[in-house]
């Protein structure tokens, strides 16, 4: 195994600080130097960025060789006499624009073999639709009728269903597959995701589960990004549907009628049952799940871990199996603690 992580991703260009200065919003006097990459605190040079806004890295500060650091007012006193100090209230924000700026190619998957165009490997229906600049990399399969928008980059081995549209300037990533579904404009979809299978619906019976046809589809919005393995089932009758700018992390289930609003984060290995609605900026902790028919309101955020078994109103937060607002879990699992405690200390003798 190598010693250090191998240069897959170089600097696009170079940057010079009076430009960080004016990404971050504040004034460039006297910033003659230039940046080529980024780089964490502890392994930073006199060419890298970096920044700063958690206590748990302040010896990796005080100790950083970086030429300039991102930084928070409440560390800047400790930031190294050798390294330009960027003060801003949001330095991971403003680091993340930096980012887009040097390795414009890290942030969606393009395509595997650097290629642009249509790979003579690749399956195109007479019938698919085109736009202006779509690269198709070999192996991949586009159905008939399929529609991709103009610049958007379909990945080695994936395939696009019959009558799928793809928007513009769209990544979809290696081995997806995506059936039955509408995608917006400028989403990105890593590799190995499915879109559009049916979804798990049966009439339970003694003699035989019966299963459900489902002849909805899925509607993807704009500027969604989706992590890679994740799996949205298609609609049973009406569709399921992701909202503009939602981002899903990876290994997640979403299925048959679920409606996500605008701006959702859900992280990985979350599931939200059938029918279920989620609003805007709702937030979605890791290893979730949330049960069938139930509305999740606007700006609610879900701890990871948890089971939802209740509609939760907007604005709360909450956190527990089953799932309560978060003040009310830790204070009775803090109960439970001294309860336990008290018990465990009778007669000075643990309990057998």
């Amino acid at each position: 195994m190598p010693a250090q992580a191998l240069p897959f991703f170089t600097a696009h260009r170079v940057l010079a600080g009076r430009e960080i200065a004016q990404i971050a919003g504040l004034s460039s006097p006297n910033i003659d130097f230039m940046i080529s990459a980024v780089a964490p605190l502890e392994s930073a040079s006199a060419v890298d960025l970096c920044y700063m806004d958690n206590r748990k890295y302040l010896d990796d500060l005080k100790n950083t060789k970086a030429r300039a650091c991102l930084v928070s007012p409440r560390f800047s006193e400790f930031v190294p006499a050798g390294t330009f100090q960027f003060v801003t209230p949001d330095p991971y924000r403003i680091y993340c624009l930096v980012l887009a700026l040097l390795y414009p190619g890290a942030a969606s998957p393009r395509s595997t073999f650097g290629m642009t165009g249509v790979s003579e490997r690749a399956v195109v229906h007479e019938t698919a639709i085109l736009g202006e600049g779509v690269t198709i990399d070999p192996g991949a399969m586009i159905g008939p009728d399929a529609q991709i928008g103009e610049f958007t980059c379909i990945g080695p081995n994936a395939v696009i269903g019959p009558g799928v549209v793809i928007g513009r300037s769209c990544s979809i990533g290696a081995g997806c597959a995506i059936t039955h579904a509408s995608v917006g404009d400028h989403v990105i979809i890593h590799p190995g995701v499915a879109i559009g299978q049916d979804g798990f619906g049966f009439s339970l019976g003694r003699e035989g589960h019966l299963k459900v046809a489902q002849i909805g589809a899925v509607i993807v919005h704009d500027l969604v990004e989706i992590g890679a393995n994740t799996t949205i089932d298609r609609g049973s009758i009406r569709n399921t549907v992701i909202g503009q700018g939602c981002k899903i992390d990876n290994l997640v289930q979403i299925a048959h009628n679920v409606v996500i609003g605008r701006n959702c984060v859900i992280a990985a290995q979350a599931g939200i049952a059938g029918s279920t609605t989620l609003g805007n900026f709702v937030a979605v902790g890791g290893q979730s799940g949330i049960a069938p028919h139930l509305t999740i309101g606007d700006g609610a955020q879900i701890a990871g871990a948890s089971g939802v078994t209740r509609d939760i109103p907007a604005g709360e937060r909450w956190a527990g199996f089953p799932a309560r607002p978060t003040k009310k879990f830790f204070r009775q699992h803090r109960m439970v603690e001294l309860l336990a405690e008290q018990r465990l200390h009778i007669n000075d003798e643990p309990l057998s």
